[in-house]
């Protein structure tokens, strides 16, 4: 049976290389088409704020290092920041603070919890990236005190599920993190 070669180091930097200068002209062929054609609307931004964030998923997707947690925080933070980015430059609905963030939030709880069903032996290489996400699930209610915000409740159920899932975690995997505890500071 044959099996597929496997592209050498070599070869797949060129191949990376190769694609993002055609993103680069792609990005700058669609400003100048915007440029030219509708100079009042700006939609070149949008698209190549999509392509940065393809960029940014698939040079962090290429590391063979990658821990699934911290790509799960990744995304959470890119695709955040992308969704304000596109609230900005349609007329700042916000609807990025009212759903998307909210909604982005909960997604990534989920998959925390998922992966910590799926791996809770992994959990303490995942736990600092739970953490984090549930500190950045403070976010959505930081919003809605300061008026930035004003869908209470998808903000709210955000960080609900946020401190939920953070609190389940710590209770299924409880006796694994003492065990890791003691077995890594010889208690």
């Amino acid at each position: 049976m044959l099996y597929p070669q496997k592209l050498n180091r070599k070869k797949s930097d060129l191949i990376i290389k190769i694609m993002m200068g055609v993103s680069v002209g792609i990005a700058l062929l669609l400003v100048l088409i915007n440029h030219l054609t509708t100079p009042k609307v700006h939609w070149a931004g949008l698209a190549n704020a999509g392509i940065i964030y393809a960029w940014i998923t698939v040079m962090y997707s290429i590391n063979r290092n990658t821990n699934i947690a911290a790509h799960v925080l990744l995304q959470t933070i890119a695709i955040s920041l992308l969704t304000v980015y596109i609230d900005y430059k349609t007329g700042m609905k916000e609807w990025s603070f009212n759903l998307a963030i909210p909604i982005i939030i909960i997604v990534a709880n989920v998959t925390m919890f998922v992966l910590t069903i799926v791996s809770h032996k992994k959990y303490i290489r995942y736990s600092i990236y739970q953490l984090i996400i549930c500190m950045l699930s403070l976010i959505p209610i930081f919003l809605v005190h300061e008026n930035v915000a004003k869908n209470v409740i998808m903000s709210y159920v955000a960080s609900g599920v946020s401190i939920i899932n953070f609190v389940l975690t710590i209770c299924l995997c409880a006796r694994d993190v003492k065990e890791e505890i003691v077995r890594k500071f010889h208690m």
